[in-house]
């Protein structure tokens, strides 16, 4: 996975001194600036290339692709895991329809009601109104019966030959909500819900969407990717840190152990460059 080490902005102050005001205003102004790239991007999907197609351990194949129909633009990746089809479409918290914010509402509570417990009533109001947020991104997951919709082939001269049918039909079975969000002054995609009805679980889908959420992270220079975690959900914990996410220095259990034994919950990282790293994982004030 390529990394945000070469790109992303940095001022280099010089090895045993503090930077000057100029350099830290230069620093945060372009920090900011990515940012806002990062958040006027329609469709993050489109940020990869036209199509792929590549086949890991044997067991799924993937398709990123692209496809045009009238009044709109729907950029897909078509994925098969297990048997199972699913062809993802992105999102916008302020532009969600009726039926699909009911959809979140409703997966959110039968996921979550249970490891928040007696916090729910207060976190799921929260929760809505994160959820129609202008700045929030979705990826939605649609499930197919019949296979892939999408047909391609190799053409040696043009690359891919491909022909889409609408990911309109497909029934959804989960959705990722993030944000590009600064963190302790620092760029970095915050995963705020990775969501998957019952029924498509433990079917390698959620890891592949992170690893998706990661790569979407490094082609737009973040420096990380967060998320937090209920200490009730183990089996999300456990989810995240076969992924290589650690306990981040801005978790409550990193900032004030005592403090860390009330909180319910967990904030987690992975990083993609030394300085990000040094911050956000090792807990360095000065960078």
């Amino acid at each position: 996975m390529a990394t945000a080490e070469k790109k992303r902005p940095w001022i280099s102050s010089g090895a045993g001194r503090r930077p000057s005001r100029k350099e830290v205003l230069e620093r945060k102004k372009a920090i900011g600036e990515l940012i806002r790239k990062a958040i006027s991007v329609k469709d993050h999907l489109v940020q990869f290339p036209a199509f792929h197609k590549f086949q890991r351990n044997g067991n799924y194949i993937v398709l990123f692709g692209t496809v045009e129909v009238p009044m709109s633009r729907y950029d897909l990746v078509h994925l098969s895991v297990s048997g199972l089809s699913v062809c993802l479409e992105s999102g916008c918290g302020d532009k969600l329809t009726l039926p699909m914010r009911k959809y979140i509402q409703n997966l959110l509570k039968v996921n979550m009601e249970e490891p928040y417990g007696p916090e729910w009533p207060s976190e799921e109001k929260i929760k809505r109104q994160e959820m129609v947020a202008p700045e929030a991104r979705y990826i939605f997951i649609k499930q197919y019966s019949n296979g892939f919709t999408t047909e391609c082939s190799m053409n040696q001269g043009a690359g891919v030959e491909h022909n889409h049918t609408s990911c309109n039909e497909g029934r959804l079975v989960g959705f990722v909500h993030y944000r590009f969000v600064l963190e302790e002054d620092l760029p970095v995609v915050y995963v705020y819900e990775l969501q998957m009805e019952p029924s498509a679980q433990g079917k390698g889908l959620g890891k592949f969407m992170m690893q998706l959420i990661e790569q979407i992270a490094c082609k737009n220079q973040m420096g990380a990717v967060m998320l937090t975690v209920q200490k009730a959900n183990t089996q999300a914990m456990a989810f995240y840190t076969k992924l290589r996410y650690v306990i981040s220095s801005t978790s409550p259990s990193r900032v004030d152990p005592q403090i860390g034994i009330e909180k319910s919950y967990g904030i987690l990282c992975k990083t993609f460059d030394s300085q990000t790293k040094s911050k956000l994982e090792d807990g360095d004030e000065e960078l």
